[in-house]
């Protein structure tokens, strides 16, 4: 298939930060591709565009929900944010269409309009199969320029996806680390990952959601906004072969899975790339993660029935979303 990468694999060594930059290190493209294509999965699911939710089954959801203790809910959504800044370049809109005096007098009604470009910074939503492409292809090889169109996408739809039901596990590293946030332009790797499972007495498996905390809506609220495209804190590509060892079937995090600058050069967003387009692995961008791990330290225990309910939206890349959590 035209575009395809390289059918080479490579061992990507989880060097650290120690060894370079606090993104790093760095990666070319040809290791990136060769990456890529180790990791993955084209041609494993019949409903393709499901992706790595075919993997999810009425089981893993019976268990997570047997798991539930005390039943604390705790929604991940951040506030509709309809003030522009450095992080939301494309402020949400939300407006009053009636105000009791449009429709017959009694009962009055009152009306509201919602639309947002959610696919940035400041809208938690769900990254959808269809939301990237490498090389021109999206996940399991499909051509973007066939499948993606004006009026909408033809393969990968957030419709598809439907709700997901699993455990979720937060992997918090202020909180394994001791410190109030991660700096933007922290690279996670792999060994932070195991030493998280160890810290927290979680395992990541088959089937879970991972949400990596990095601390970034508390770094905003008390130094204020930042432009989370040119620094953020998220996955060093390297740690993507554990994610895919693991057979996660989302990833998630207070920021949107990438580590900022890209440690990958030509590439602004590699996890993605990774994830969605190789693995089949929806994302969830943005999500407000203080008040779980507030919830999972006191319960002392950080996995969770996890509900995430997309917008049915036939054609959509993605949709806003507000997850919600169950201990």
């Amino acid at each position: 298939m035209s575009g395809t990468p390289t059918d080479a694999t490579t061992d990507a060594p989880d060097e650290g930060p120690a060894s370079g930059p606090a993104n790093g290190p760095a990666v070319s493209r040809r290791e990136f591709d060769a990456l890529f294509t180790s990791v993955r999965t084209w041609g494993r699911w019949a409903a393709a565009d499901r992706g790595a939710w075919n993997g999810v089954t009425a089981e893993h959801a019976r268990r997570a929900t047997a798991a539930v203790r005390d039943g604390t809910v705790v929604p991940m959504g951040r506030p509709w944010d309809t003030r522009p800044g450095p992080d939301n370049a494309r402020p949400a809109l939300h407006y009053m269409s009636d105000l009791g005096d449009v429709q017959a007098p009694e009962p009055s009604v009152h009306k509201d309009f919602l639309a947002a470009d959610y696919h940035g910074k400041a809208v938690t939503h769900l990254d959808a199969l269809s939301h990237v492409a490498y090389r021109g292809q999206l996940y399991d090889g499909r051509s973007a320029r066939e499948h993606v169109g004006a009026a909408g996408v033809r393969f990968g739809a957030v419709s598809a996806l439907g709700p997901l039901v699993t455990r979720g596990v937060l992997i918090d590293l202020p909180a394994v680390l001791g410190v109030e946030w991660l700096e933007p332009g922290h690279a996670v790797h792999a060994r932070d990952l195991v030493a998280a499972e160890e810290a927290l007495g979680v395992s990541v498996g088959g089937g879970d959601a991972v949400l990596l905390r990095s601390g970034a809506l508390r770094r905003r609220r008390e130094l204020g906004p930042w432009d989370p495209d040119a620094a953020s804190a998220g996955w060093h590509v390297h740690a993507v072969p554990l994610l895919a060892e693991r057979a996660v079937a989302l990833l998630g995090g207070d920021g949107d899975s990438d580590v900022r600058p890209s440690p990958v050069e030509g590439l602004h967003s590699p996890v993605h790339a990774l994830a969605v387009a190789a693995m089949g692995v929806p994302l969830l961008d943005n999500l407000d993660l203080e008040p779980l791990s507030a919830a999972c330290a006191e319960a002392g225990r950080y996995a969770f029935l996890l509900v995430v309910a997309p917008l049915n939206v036939p054609g959509g890349t993605g949709s806003p979303v507000n997850p919600v959590a169950i201990l």
